[in-house]
């Protein structure tokens, strides 16, 4: 009766703050609480109050947040620094350079700033090594990735492009044109391109990148070991591990195989016999500063001064590639 005089006064009664947190505080001293409520519903005020608990702790943390750390901001700047140049130290080893330094700081006080460095520099608490990215710069003049390349011929019936290219200099060392690449026919192309292509240069890679492919089996595990070359196999599913390749290989479609129809294997081999030689000497890399593959070796024993002032352009020749598909422009003598 109580409530249907109430609901004909007012539909809905304006309750405040102050009237919610009396409730809330009687409810908390009173054991049958539940039984005096006329206005509002139990459930509502257990809302009340954890609505209350929220505000609570939301204070206490801004409060927390507004004091100063007790570590000094040039410290904490020192912290993120030695992090970030030194991605192979650990917070122990960060504290232990602190304390030469005459700088007192807790291992759990340097682990959080360590996590508050910008990712690329950020040192894991365990560091696992150099990056891949750093390995390959490292490295690049001592390692060759392979990849193979399935191109269909007029008939769709699919055709591999198995290539050997040097990081350093992007130089494509081998190439070979097949329609069953198996695991014997791979280790044999590595094989020819160690003993043949590697001898002009006398050298050969240190490193081979390569990735899961089964064409990639035992016999060619067995002839990298027998020349002396460590086998670097990709993670699963990840292609930019191989960049180069995948990169190389995208050049190959876009400017070659994509604007032609291949009937073969032998007119697809003699394409790139083509192509392979205009790549390596006459085609400009933007990832080598605008150089040739194969001319980089002799810029690299050779500078040769830049001109200055406006020179005179001469007569310039063109050399027709592949059809008049691209051109290589030299110098007339």
């Amino acid at each position: 009766m109580q409530l249907v005089v109430l609901q004909r006064q007012s539909k809905r009664p304006q309750i405040t703050n102050t009237d919610r947190t009396i409730l809330v505080l009687l409810a908390a001293r009173l054991r049958t609480w539940k039984n005096a409520l006329l206005i509002v519903k139990p459930d509502t005020l257990l809302r009340w109050h954890r609505a209350g608990f929220r505000l609570l702790w939301q204070r206490k943390s801004a409060l927390a947040a507004s004091r100063k750390p007790k570590v000094s901001a040039a410290t904490i700047a020192l912290i993120k620094q030695l992090a970030q140049e030194n991605r192979l130290w650990g917070a122990e080893r960060i504290r232990g350079e602190l304390l030469k330094l005459e700088i007192h700081v807790a291992k759990r006080t340097i682990q959080k700033y360590m996590r508050q460095a910008p990712p690329p520099q950020t040192t894991p608490l365990k560091p696992a090594g150099q990056t891949w990215s750093t390995f390959l710069h490292n490295y690049a003049s001592q390692i060759w990735a392979c990849d193979f390349l399935q191109v269909y011929d007029l008939f769709f019936r699919p055709l591999f492009i198995f290539f050997i290219i040097e990081l350093h200099t992007r130089r494509v060392v081998h190439f070979r044109v097949t329609r069953n690449p198996t695991d014997e026919w791979t280790a044999q192309m590595e094989q020819s391109a160690i003993l043949r292509e590697a001898t002009p240069y006398g050298e050969q890679p240190k490193y081979l990148i390569r990735d899961n492919d089964c064409k990639f089996g035992a016999a060619f595990s067995r002839v990298a070991r027998a020349s002396g070359i460590k086998e670097l196999r990709i993670a699963y599913k990840a292609p930019k591990m191989n960049a180069f390749c995948e990169r190389f290989l995208g050049t190959v479609r876009r400017e070659c195989l994509d604007h032609l129809i291949i009937l073969g294997a032998g007119q697809l081999g003699g394409i790139l016999k083509e192509y392979m030689p205009y790549y390596n000497k006459s085609r400009p890399h933007q990832g080598l500063g605008q150089a040739m593959p194969q001319g980089l070796r002799l810029q690299e024993t050779e500078a040769t001064p830049e001109p200055s002032g406006v020179a005179d352009v001469g007569k310039i020749i063109a050399f027709s590639v592949l059809g008049g598909l691209h051109h290589d422009y030299r110098r007339a003598a």
